[in-house]
């Protein structure tokens, strides 16, 4: 297994893996947004690889003061083979060495049966209302 950047030509890959893992990809996950988001913070979005296929995949950010994960994703052939907690660990380092103190996450309703896996790795569930805007 081997956790490295995402580049630009791991595109169409990674947004298979996304969607055979049921993450839905809104129009931010576009090739578009994601140019940005690589613009801004590269060594934060990384991929699995085994045998050159990309199983997973996770785009962390930094704000300054809050680390946060999105999309972390496992194909389903691959999910159970500690593929999430390798790619979690590495991208916990990277946030770490840029001095980021505190890690968020937010898990879709649809999509709870992930909790566990983010309390096993340390991850607790904070009581907040979450709301969002789409500006066009």
């Amino acid at each position: 297994m081997r956790i490295r950047e995402f580049t630009l030509g791991d595109y169409v890959e990674v947004a298979s893996v996304w969607e055979q893992a049921g993450i839905t990809v809104s129009v931010s996950d576009s090739l578009k947004g994601i140019v940005h988001k690589v613009g801004r913070d590269s060594e934060l979005f990384l991929v699995a690889e085994e045998n050159e296929k990309i199983v997973g995949s996770v785009m962390g950010s930094y704000d300054g003061r809050r680390g946060w994960i999105n999309h972390l994703a496992v194909h389903p052939d691959y999910q159970g083979k500690r593929v999430g907690r390798l790619i979690m660990e590495e991208l916990e380092q990277r946030l770490k060495k840029i001095g980021c103190k505190k890690i968020n996450l937010l898990i879709e309703y649809d999509n709870v049966k992930v909790i566990g896996f983010y309390e096993n790795l340390g991850y607790n569930t904070d009581e907040l209302v979450f709301m969002e805007k789409w500006i066009k």
